[in-house]
Order: C-alpha cells, then structure tokens, then sequence
C-alpha cells in the first residue's frame, strides 16, 4: 500500500479565509508548492464561487493557476459578505461547506491526501482534518512580530486595556499604544475576531509545521523566539516568482483579482514619467477613509508637487474633493484598480503611500519601494512601525489631536522619502531588503530551504 501512495504522490488541500489578502499568499505557497514535485505533489485550494469567477484573465483555464486546482465552495448569504461584522456566521457557513465537500475530494483521492493547509483563523479546520485521519497545518497570514503579539496577549502577558504608555516584549521592540494591533490598542474593536485569533493558539503545539508569511531575516529575533515555542517554518514573500527569483517563468501574478485592474492606462502613464519621480497611493481593497482624510492626502500630493499614481475603489471616489481630478490631471493619474506589483516594479515609482498590510509591506519591501505608511486598523500600525524604526526603509505619517493626518504631514513624508538626507539612507535600506527578500526564496535560501524539507517530509515519509 505504502508503495502505491508514492507512486500516486501527495495531494494538499488549502483552505484560505475567501477574502484577497488571506488567498493570495495561500496561493502562492501553493504554487511554489506545486513547482516542488510537479509529478507526486498536487494541490486543490478551497475557494467560494465568486472568488473562483474573479480569476485573472492571465489564468491559462476556468479553474487552473500554475497547477493549482481551485474547488468551488457555496457562497454564503449575502450579508455574510459585510467586512468583518459577521465573522462568526461566516466561519461557520465555511466551515458547512468544507465538511460537506471533503468526503467527495477524499474519495477522489483516496490515500494520496495527506495534509490539510489551512488559514489560522479557521480554527476548526484542523477537527475536520483529523475526522479524515488527515494532518493539518496552519498558516498564519501576518508577519511573526504580530503572530507573538497576540500570543502575549493570549498568555496575558499583557492585557486589554493597555495601562502603560509603552509596552517591552520579549523578542520585540519597545511598541507604543498606537504601534500595537488595533484590536489591542483600540478595546473593543472586533473581538470577534481576536476570539477567533485566539482559539488558534491551543492547536500549536498539537500540529507538526506551522507556516509563517515571511523570511527569517525579515524578523530574525522574532522569528528565533516561535522556533523556541512552536514548530514555525517561514514560507515568505509569497510574492509571484517573477518578482523575485524567476525560477517560475509562469508565475507572474497572483492570479486573483477582486477588481479588474487598469492595466494598460497604468502601465503607459508611468512609462512616460521619468526614473523613481512617481508617488504611488493605494490603500487595499477594504480601507474606507473618511472624506477629511481623503480631501488631506489630495492636498498632500497636490503640495508635494510630484508626479503621483493614486488607486481609489469606485465605492471611495465620491469622497474625493470636487473637480481634484481635473486639477491635477498634469501631474497625477486617478485609476479605481491597479496591479500593484507591475506598479511597484517600474522604474518610474519612487515611493509608496501605502496602509501597510501585511502583504502591501512585503510587495514592497520585495520590490525596494520606500514608504510612506498611514496604517488603518488591524495590524497595519505594526508594521508601520517595522517599516520605520526596524527595517528603517520609509516614514510613518504622523496624526493630529483629532487623528488625522494633515496634508502638510503628507508633503513633509513624500519630500523626506524622496528628497531628503534620510531618504538615501531609507533608499539603502529598501535596496539590502529588495536582495534579501530574493535570496529567502531563491534556491538554498531560508524560505525556500523550509518549502523543500516540507515537500520532502510529505513525500519521502
């Protein structure tokens, strides 16, 4: 029997949370996955019905990317679909849905299934995975420094309301309120989801690997405090190979988008700018800010006088101050979607105006893009803070007594970044991060180290 499942090979099962920044990791630990043994390793992500109809045109076929089968899910109802309201109804109409399909996709598989990835935040994946007698392994979608954040906090290491103006950690720097998670700083905010969060912990020490999106040397004591506590291999950037290490000559974007991406105007608009003279702004497909702070970041830009590329969703556009755009139509470009990679990659980009998600932060740390971070909520004021005091490669933006940032903030930001003493030091940084970001996930390096003795681990066992 043992001779007959190798002979079949392995099949993977990946079970991400249905929302852009949690699939498109996933996916691309997928693919490198895949790219590993393309003969014994297989891989089905779980993905819902609208997600699975939103693949790129890029896609070579309705339910392929570079050897990733998607299974079609049930969408939920949809109110279920309101950001994070309902993320206990949600989770649990998921959970229906992937208890419901795994029987079929076990019996298609049979004995070559072996290992259930799945999302952090669906805890109770791993109980469905071990009713199949499979194993299971969580991803943790963040960087390290926020997955030991919530696990202090999870062990009351600190406690919710914060009583001290700074907070020290072990293996982390000194934080201030504003630089920890929002679902710390701020009581109250969605606790939901830090239950959720929380319920994951106890499965750490009940699993053989624990996958982290990011690279040893990204977060070096961090990342050697969770190896002392739990068996975390980092997996990361999971950034297209294109934009990395070029090993996969097929892998040149995510694959899924939820909007359609401007493309072309983008691409010729930026080709006629001159080298690094372009602000790129873009706040991800969730961020909703307040007409103020949209009508502060246009006076910004307008005041820095640089060439700028900025991505307002069609929902936000209403937000923008009237007649901005044909105010600035000489020096900036309005677009409601973009590929961001593409972007970041082009020569024409100087600097990022960005709300510092997890992913944002580590396309641009990838692609030696300096930043300006106006984090949001969640665990964008951590990595804003990563990005200017530890990683020193951009600037914060700093808030007003009423909490916004001002439009001269925003100046002052774009010219220190992109002009200023301290912007060559930011430039440096972001150029040494650019090659060390390479070199995880190039052949010998630490990420692709960890991908490899995971394959072999799954296949040789």
């Amino acid at each position: 029997m043992e001779e007959i499942r190798r002979e079949k090979g392995t099949h993977i099962l990946v079970i991400p949370y249905p929302v852009q920044g949690h699939i498109n990791p996933m996916l691309q630990f997928s693919k490198r996955l895949a790219s590993k043994n393309r003969r014994l390793i297989r891989i089905t992500l779980l993905a819902t019905e609208s997600i699975s109809n939103i693949q790129d045109s890029s896609s070579s076929s309705s339910d392929h990317i570079s050897n990733v089968h998607i299974h079609n899910l049930p969408d939920p109802p949809k109110e279920l679909h309101e950001k994070f309201g309902n993320i206990d109804a949600y989770l649990h109409h998921l959970k229906a849905a992937v208890s419901h399909s795994l029987p079929d996709i076990i019996h298609k598989n049979r004995d070559e299934t072996e290992v259930v990835i799945y999302d952090s935040i669906l805890t109770w994946a791993l109980d469905v995975a071990r009713e199949f007698d499979l194993q299971a392994a969580p991803f943790f979608t963040q960087s390290c420094s926020n997955l030991a954040i919530y696990y202090h906090l999870y062990q009351a290491t600190i406690s919710i309301p914060l009583l001290e103006p700074a907070v020290s950690l072990p293996s982390l720097p000194r934080f201030q309120i504003n630089d920890m998670p929002s679902f710390i700083s701020v009581p109250g905010s969605y606790p939901d989801i830090l239950k959720t969060i929380f319920d994951g912990f106890p499965h750490f020490h009940q699993v053989k690997w624990i996958f982290c999106n990011t690279f040893d040397m990204l977060e070096e004591e961090v990342v050697s405090w969770a190896a002392s506590q739990w068996p975390v291999k980092n997996i990361g950037p999971t950034i297209p190979s294109m934009y990395l290490d070029k090993r996969l000559q097929d892998d040149k974007d995510y694959g899924l988008s939820l909007f359609k991406p401007e493309a072309e105007t983008c691409r010729k608009w930026l080709d006629s700018k001159d080298d690094k003279s372009v602000v790129y702004v873009a706040f991800g497909s969730l961020a909703a800010l307040g007409e103020d702070q949209m009508e502060a970041i246009a006076r910004g830009l307008k005041r820095s006088n640089r060439h700028f590329l900025w991505v307002v969703r069609e929902t936000e556009l209403k937000k923008l101050p009237s007649n901005f755009m044909e105010g600035t139509v000489e020096k900036g470009l309005v677009v409601t979607w973009s590929h961001q990679l593409e972007v970041l990659a082009h020569k024409a980009v100087g600097c990022f105006v960005t709300h510092c998600s997890w992913n944002s932060t580590t396309e641009a740390l990838s692609l030696g893009v300096p930043m300006v971070a106006i984090p949001q909520w969640s665990d964008q004021p951590t990595n804003a803070k990563f990005v200017m005091d530890v990683w020193r490669v951009g600037l914060r933006a700093k808030v007003d007594q009423r909490g916004l940032i001002t439009s001269e903030e925003i100046e002052l930001c774009i010219r220190e970044v992109m002009e200023g003493e301290r912007g060559l030091e930011i430039k440096r940084n972001s150029e040494k991060w650019k090659q060390l970001a390479k070199a995880a996930v190039d052949e010998g390096g630490s990420s692709d180290k960890n991908i490899e003795d995971f394959v072999a681990d799954l296949v040789c066992s």
